[in-house]
């Protein structure tokens, strides 16, 4: 597979030229933000934290991160539909014509992620999107018979992948397969080699990279070259929110533009994906499940014990699993694809703590605003030189990593 290297801006200003419209602007989003827990403190994500209500996750996206778009999934449990209502009764957020919640500046969709299997193939997780609350609340009537409990998120649906595609489409929805190549869980992970076997390539929308692909590894598949590629961030926590997310062109944020752009129809569509690099991701590289050692694919396959630990068990890593199903030999990006961009979130630079995070948002306000548009001189006058130039590096892809594997994510080791 053929190396990616970081994007430079004029590539990306080059895309954004061929895609520009009068009426048009750009938008950032992040479009798989799990809820770990109602008003009422009733649990919805498990392995997610409970600050993670549907008012706190706005608030983040809004004033924090500085997004305008966010994808919520969970919106079909009760107690998080509960909340919808009551803050749409108080008047703190409005619903669109056009589809989403609105507060503030950041426009709200509503999903669910559910777990499909097929009888012979393993499981997957798909994302199901859709325009209104009312919408939501017709869609989750009709999938409450097919799951074990309404109230808690990524629920086996006992229909076909097919049905819930077909179930989607007539409620005017979005479906998305999620983070399709990590090792758990995914269509191409551990469900299948060909998504085709599984689901209707018509009725797919778009498709989620997740955090250990980037668009070339994709690029080794051919079934996917039709689909519209996303990196969101998969979030279990707020501060997790939009360590993955998309750069759009739209005219607003509502999920009608949504829709549009990635279908890209009418100028609207991705403009940049920013996403890990795939070396900092948990599942990069097959690795031992014991001790975290990236060991060869082919170690695996003939079961040899690690060499560090003395462990049978691994997690075959996303690019190793690549290599295995993909049907080139070389990588091909076709030309509708945007730019990716090999962004470190700030979370991962060292010496971006909470209190150097503090003096960056009351300088620049959203952590999108640090990310996009204070300069180097800027950065430099607020947090000093060296943290400064750690922080251009990782806007560019430009940091030394060591690469993640075995549920352990990689790291920064350019400092």
């Amino acid at each position: 597979m053929a190396e990616v290297k970081p994007m430079k801006d004029t590539a990306l200003h080059e895309w954004s030229e061929r895609h520009e419209s009068s009426s048009l602007v750009t938008m950032y989003g992040d479009f798989h933000i799990h809820i770990g827990s109602t008003s009422r403190n009733q649990p919805v994500k498990m392995s997610a934290s409970r600050s993670l209500t549907f008012e706190a996750i706005a608030k983040e996206a809004a004033e924090r991160k500085g997004l305008q778009l966010i994808g919520i999934i969970d919106a079909h449990a009760p107690g998080v539909q509960d909340d919808i209502a009551s803050l749409l009764d108080r008047g703190e957020m409005e619903e669109l014509a056009d589809g989403g919640i609105a507060y503030k500046g950041t426009t709200l969709l509503l999903g669910t992620e559910l777990e499909i299997r097929e009888e012979g193939y393993g499981m997957a997780h798909v994302l199901c999107f859709l325009p209104s609350f009312s919408a939501m609340r017709h869609f989750s009537a009709w999938l409450s018979p097919y799951v074990t409990n309404m109230s808690l998120s990524s629920q086996r649906v006992y229909v076909s992948g097919r049905t819930l595609q077909e179930q989607t489409a007539a409620h005017g929805g979005i479906f998305i397969p999620a983070h399709v190549f990590t090792p758990y869980k995914s269509v191409y992970g551990n469900c299948t080699d060909r998504m085709s076997d599984v689901l209707d390539m018509e009725l797919i929308d778009a498709v989620e990279l997740g955090l250990s692909a980037d668009t070339d590894m994709a690029g080794c598949i051919s079934e996917l070259d039709r689909y519209t590629l996303l990196t969101n961030s998969d979030a279990h926590s707020l501060s997790k929110i939009a360590r993955e997310y998309n750069a759009l062109t739209l005219a607003a944020p509502t999920f009608k533009e949504w829709a549009l752009a990635l279908r890209r129809q009418n100028g609207r569509g991705i403009q940049a994906n920013y996403g890990l690099n795939p070396r900092l991701g948990k599942y990069h590289r097959t690795s031992c499940v014991k001790c975290g050692q990236v060991i060869a694919d082919k170690a695996m396959e003939a079961k040899l014990a690690c060499a560090s630990c003395g462990s049978t068990r691994f997690v075959q890593g996303v690019w190793d699993r690549i290599q295995h199903i993909g049907d080139r030999e070389q990588s091909l990006v076709p030309a509708h694809r945007p730019p990716y961009i090999m962004q470190v979130p700030l979370e991962f630079i060292p010496g971006v703590g909470p209190k150097t995070m503090a003096k960056l948002l009351e300088r620049f306000g959203t952590e999108m605003a640090i990310l996009h548009q204070a300069t180097a001189a800027e950065l430099e006058q607020t947090v000093g030189g060296k943290t400064a130039e750690l922080i251009v590096k990782a806007r560019s892809g430009q940091l030394a990593l060591q690469s993640g594997g075995g549920g352990t994510y990689g790291k920064v080791i350019d400092a």
